[in-house]
């Protein structure tokens, strides 16, 4: 077995939670008993190491919670680690339990943090990506996009059932604040008339009125339109106002999906991505690699600089944008 640069590790889960974050908790625990590395679980993400909520973990302290959403340590925001006097604190707990390495799953918010820790108190960290957004650079997927994808389209599909029956016009909300991977994908699953994401600069309301009328032209008498909650031209609800006053006729709904998007037991896919970056965290850190981020590219894991997966972002495929337009109508 080979040896290992750190001898106790701490993970914790900290921003907005994710399908696959209890997967990648729990390859994490069990990747570092088996290489003989003491692991603490912290509570309430950066909150807990500031306030000494740290929790000795073992193979069974992560047993059946593979398929659970959510995280089983909880997550928060810490306003207080944003201060150098909350980070001190955070430091002087870390050296209490003989802390030499941290696994910190989550966003950009919690990859910053690490990275700010690692700079300050050369404590080694590996960032896990667990986001629904799939914002993150240096990973083709982030742990719980492809859940959240799954939850979206089968919304959608059923929001699509009473759409067709009645002859109506659904405007549909999904996550997505400075990202559009949500809504592009599940709105091309789903055959959605347009999908508006904050990406596309060029959105116009002319432009949606237009494919509203080439559709009435082809026969289509239900539409779904898919709109990511940051989507610049106007949001869900004016959207559905302008188009009434525009179109009299038409039988306009609105529909938001909001946080069941990030809720349900994680897909197949997210629990295998979850596994493999959680083995990839512990294997980092005893390799003397930090301030890193562990992700899957081509199918493999690697490691991207922190720095390079806060500043950098993941682009919009534009042949999915050309190919949702072409199969729209």
């Amino acid at each position: 077995m080979k040896e290992s640069a750190v001898k106790k590790i701490a993970v914790l889960t900290s921003g907005g939670d994710a399908p696959g974050m209890n997967a990648a908790l729990r390859a994490v625990v069990r990747t570092a008993n088996y290489y003989n590395i003491e692991c603490y679980g912290v509570r309430e993400g950066y909150n807990g190491l500031i306030h000494d909520d740290f929790l000795k973990m073992g193979p069974r302290s992560v047993k059946n919670i593979i398929n659970q959403g959510g995280t089983i340590l909880k997550s928060a925001r810490s306003a207080e680690f944003r201060t150098k006097e909350g980070r001190e604190k955070a430091f002087a707990n870390c050296q209490k339990y003989g802390i030499e390495g941290l696994v910190c799953i989550g966003g950009d918010g919690t990859f910053t943090g690490a990275k700010i820790f690692n700079e300050e108190f050369g404590i080694r960290t590996i960032g896990v990506p667990g986001t629904i957004d799939n914002d993150i650079f240096g990973t083709d997927n982030t742990i719980g996009y492809d859940t959240a994808l799954n939850t979206a389209m089968d919304a959608i599909d059923k929001i699509r059932d009473t759409a067709t029956s009645h002859n109506r016009v659904f405007f549909v909300e999904v996550m997505g604040r400075d990202a559009g991977f949500i809504a592009l994908n599940s709105g091309l699953a789903t055959g959605a008339l347009d999908i508006l994401i904050p990406e596309t600069q060029e959105d116009s309301i002319e432009d949606l009125f237009a494919n509203f009328k080439t559709a009435e032209k082809s026969g289509k008498s239900s539409s779904i339109v898919v709109v990511a909650e940051g989507e610049k031209l106007a949001n869900v609800y004016e959207l559905a106002e302008k188009t009434k006053e525009a179109f009299p006729d038409y039988d306009i709904r609105v529909a938001v999906l909001g946080h069941m998007q990030r809720g349900g037991s994680p897909s197949c896919a997210d629990r295998v991505l979850a596994s493999r970056l959680g083995y990839g965290a512990v294997t980092g850190l005893m390799d003397g690699k930090t301030n890193v981020m562990a992700g899957m590219r081509s199918n493999d894991v690697v490691y991207t600089p922190i720095e390079d997966a806060i500043k950098k972002h993941n682009e919009i495929n534009q042949d999915l944008l050309l190919i949702s337009e072409i199969l729209a109508i």
